[in-house]
């Protein structure tokens, strides 16, 4: 095995590929969560409207009255549990959800599930619907559904199941039949022990299949996570990799927690080599992102040890071997507050936890990572707290890298929001704040109410935060706080919104919305899907 580290030539990918020089675009597809590859979560859509109203469930068929809706494209039904991102790339918006409203009488019960929409009008195309990861207790946690991220590129979507399978869908799914080499669709749909079900058009067709609880002994906690992102002909990926469910210990100490895989075969290129073992204090849920510093592409993983890691990406040509290469890093930040003045820091796999991990993702801006480092919200630990880490020291950076911190944002589980200088962060319990990049100087707080899970996202001027008590908050961005409105939701909301070709894109529990200003877009009237 060997170290990869590579300069890449500007020629391969420059400043305004990666999006980080600040250059207007125009409105385009949001093919991955947050900005490629730095995961910030703004977006250039411009036309977004400042207001809309949801409308009214109807009491007979439980869907929205669209008659009552006001800015609305379409509203499409989801499971009864939502905490998937909403994608959108090549004309289709895929989300994860539940099986709590079944689409196919097929698929009862608790299920994991992966919709695909036509961008146009909401339309239904199809589903990829799978049982539960039983085999691990608690891996797949009740009704949770799908929750990663999927990744679009061109024809093809890239997944992590909610048992831990990295996938390659094709958009179309089974509409243009069974393509790829991957041909078990209808054995992996069928529950343990269950004949395979006949696959049929808008069933989901996956074209490869990487297991890795199976392959990998990575054995997700809780829930499969983990955004895919592409870098050439490169996939890097968050395994999930845990504690098994007394807490107590990880039970493949040595499976990685982050791999590079080919995005056209599966097959597993690198593979971590930063220590993590057996110090992960409950699951792992963040994404990589990257960055450029001096002509060489970084990427940024924050792990379950609740440590930041820098590691060079790959070169573009490198290709499988017969062992993993490993990915060694150039830097890494213990993000636990005691870090700053203790050389030990106790891991704690219990409950009632003081531990503190990454659940957001990291996000690069100029040079530097922003992230929040926080105790197990979900467990109802309290403490948090947000850093700015220079990214272009080396070496152990604890006590060197931080340029400044923030300890008043309590547990987080969002990633930020910066753009035009300010960062827009989002503590669990529900603080909205705002403040300055460059230096952490705090502008304002709103009390948007908590949970508050979802991550903050700027366009077209205005910030946007769907929250658990049923609030969607419209506010101004800016220095100066201006609420523009809140707006009451059927339902929970703790994924993300997203924007793409003037549209934003809001999850709640039970629907997606695609809202839009209606009178720009000219669009006919709305539609439920």
């Amino acid at each position: 095995m060997r170290t990869a580290t590579w300069i890449f030539a500007a020629v391969w990918l420059t400043v305004g590929d990666l999006g980080w020089s600040g250059v207007e675009v125009e409105a385009a597809d949001q093919p991955q969560w947050g900005h490629a590859w730095t995961r910030n979560m703004v977006s250039p859509e411009k036309g977004l409207p400042s207001s809309f109203d949801p409308g009214k469930v109807d009491s007979a068929t439980g869907e929205i009255d669209l008659s009552s809706t006001k800015n609305v494209k379409w509203v499409a039904r989801l499971g009864n549990i939502t905490y998937g991102v909403p994608i959108i790339g090549s004309g289709r918006v895929l989300i994860g959800t539940n099986n709590g409203r079944p689409r196919d009488n097929r698929f009862q019960g608790d299920r994991g599930v992966l919709m695909c929409f036509d961008e146009k009008d909401g339309r239904f195309l199809w589903q990829l619907n799978l049982p539960k990861l039983t085999r691990i207790k608690w891996a797949d946690w009740f009704n949770i559904g799908i929750t990663s991220a999927p990744t679009i590129e061109a024809d093809r979507a890239y997944l992590v199941s909610n048992r831990g399978e990295l996938m390659c869908l094709d958009l179309k799914g089974m509409a243009d039949g069974n393509d790829g080499p991957f041909q078990d669709e209808g054995r992996l749909m069928a529950e343990d022990g269950q004949p395979p079900v006949q696959p049929g058009p808008q069933d989901a067709d996956i074209l490869w299949l990487l297991d890795m609880p199976k392959d990998l002994l990575a054995e997700p906690h809780n829930a499969a996570n983990g955004s895919p992102m592409i870098v050439g002909d490169h996939l890097y990926v968050c395994t999930s990799n845990g504690v098994e469910w007394t807490h107590k210990f990880v039970v493949h100490p040595d499976a990685p927690s982050l791999i590079v895989v080919d995005k056209h075969t599966g097959q597993l290129i690198a593979r971590d080599n930063f220590g993590i073992g057996g110090d992960i204090t409950h699951g792992q849920w963040s994404s990589p992102c990257m960055g450029e510093l001096n002509g060489r592409l970084l990427g940024f993983f924050g792990a379950g040890n609740g440590v930041l890691y820098a590691f060079g990406i790959l070169p573009p040509e490198t290709r499988p071997a017969e062992k993993p290469l490993l990915l060694d890093p150039v830097w890494k930040f213990h993000g636990h507050p005691l870090a700053q003045t203790q050389d030990q820091v106790p891991v704690d796999h219990q409950h009632d936890s003081t531990s503190y991990q990454v659940t957001a993702n990291p996000v690069f801006y100029k040079n530097r990572i922003y992230l929040a480092f926080t105790q197990e919200p979900f467990h109802n630990m309290k403490l948090g707290w947000l850093v700015c880490v220079d990214a272009t020291k080396t070496g152990d950076v604890t006590r060197s890298a931080i340029v400044w911190s923030y300890d008043k944002i309590g547990a987080s589980a969002a990633t930020v929001a910066i753009a035009d200088g300010l960062v827009y962060a989002v503590g669990y319990y529900g603080t909205l704040h705002c403040l300055d990049a460059e230096t952490g100087q705090v502008y304002w707080t709103h009390e948007v109410g908590g949970p508050a899970a979802a991550s903050p996202l700027v366009a077209d001027g205005k910030l946007y935060l769907g929250t658990a008590r049923q609030s969607f908050w419209i506010f101004q961005a800016g220095k100066e706080k201006k609420v523009l409105a809140e707006i009451r939701m059927p339902d929970k909301i703790y994924a993300s919104a997203t924007a793409a070709n003037g549209v934003l894109y809001i999850p709640t529990f039970r629907f997606l919305y695609a809202v839009a200003d209606l009178a720009v877009q000219k669009t006919s009237p709305p539609v439920s899907k």
